[in-house]
């Protein structure tokens, strides 16, 4: 098999406070092939960004990497000292933001930055880097690249700047690309844009990419496997079709349902009851267990690790482990189609 461009094992996040620590990412797992996308899904305070930002090693103290793994290209990377992990940003792992304003600097022309960021890690002369980053930004399909060299960030729209960013995050070729709700800010039209570019980026160059987003019809689109999170952990994993058209967790299903279709008039659409807990007042058992209208004792009492369920997928749910459980695989939910 191909060795995974990112292999995270087990990975605890946590954030001291005078009460105790409270966690944020509670034994997350998981596996990025060469020019695979996995798209990272949940509700707000699920842990997805925390996840993506102790990946690349942003966590702001006194927030802190717990226990758990993170390799790229088979080599550790959460011990390194930060020196060491400054240089594996940016040259084996790019970064893609929610708002491409917090990554470009206001004062310094577009060129500027992009050639700042190719010289440091790359040894080349100035005019190879500008050279370099006129095909950067064409590729990225801004028109007119080398005249927009010149430009300030606020000199572009937003759907523009995120090109920009983009450029920027491919400067050094990384094997990773960490995408943090990169469409959020969008219209439309430009979303389907910004997506098929890092789609085709990911198939054409063979990068990696950790797609972070709260948008189930963006996962459909762009991602190959998907990682569904609830209060810290991966509640269910698989190729983006399964997890779309036959889900097994009971939180997937409702967030399946909770999506109108486009074709057909739907019934009433799937509620889930009730909130995430908060990081101090997770539950005992499954954390999503006070919302599910499936649970029962054990359900109250353990927590579930991931089972395997139909071909290629896993869900944290005793559902699948307890042969006189009651059953919870309730028919499939139309969700959005799924892209090819």
């Amino acid at each position: 098999m191909t060795q995974p461009v990112l292999s995270v094992r087990d990975l605890k996040v946590g954030f001291p406070t005078r009460r105790g620590t409270l966690t944020a990412v509670d034994g997350v797992s998981f596996d990025i092939a060469p020019g695979e996308v996995l798209g990272v899904v949940g509700e707000s305070g699920a842990g997805k960004s925390i996840t993506g930002a102790a990946v690349i090693g942003l966590i702001e103290p006194p927030g802190r990497i717990l226990a758990g793994q993170v390799r790229l290209g088979g080599e550790r990377i959460d011990t390194l000292p930060a020196e060491a992990m400054r240089k594996v940003r940016g040259r084996r792992i790019g970064m893609v933001f929610q708002d491409p304003l917090t990554s470009l600097n206001p004062l310094y022309r577009i060129g500027d930055q992009i050639v700042e960021t190719i010289r440091t890690h790359s040894n080349v002369s100035a005019a190879d880097a500008r050279r370099r980053a006129v095909a950067l930004l064409q590729e990225a399909g801004i028109q007119g690249a080398e005249a927009r060299l010149d430009s300030y960030p606020h000199e572009f729209s937003g759907g523009m700047r995120q090109r920009v960013v983009l450029a920027l995050a491919l400067c050094a070729e990384p094997d990773l690309v960490i995408a943090d709700e990169p469409t959020t800010a969008l219209d439309v039209s430009i979303q389907a844009q910004i997506i098929a570019l890092l789609k085709r980026l990911a198939q054409e160059r063979g990068t990696a990419v950790l797609l972070i987003t709260h948008d189930m019809g963006v996962i459909a689109e762009m991602a190959d496997r998907v990682a569904v999170m609830y209060a810290g952990r991966i509640v269910e994993i698989g190729p983006v079709r399964d997890v779309v058209l036959n889900p097994h967790h009971p939180y997937t299903r409702g967030l399946m349902g909770a999506i109108p279709p486009v074709a057909a008039r739907a019934p009433r659409l799937t509620q889930i009851p009730g909130t995430m807990p908060r990081l101090n007042a997770i539950p005992p058992g499954c954390a999503f267990h006070p919302r599910c209208a499936h649970a029962f004792d054990r359900c109250m009492r353990e927590r579930p690790e991931r089972l395997a369920v139909g071909a290629s997928s896993e869900a944290a749910c005793w559902l699948y482990a307890e042969p006189n459980a009651p059953q919870g695989a309730e028919p499939a939910v139309a969700g959005p189609e799924v892209g090819a």
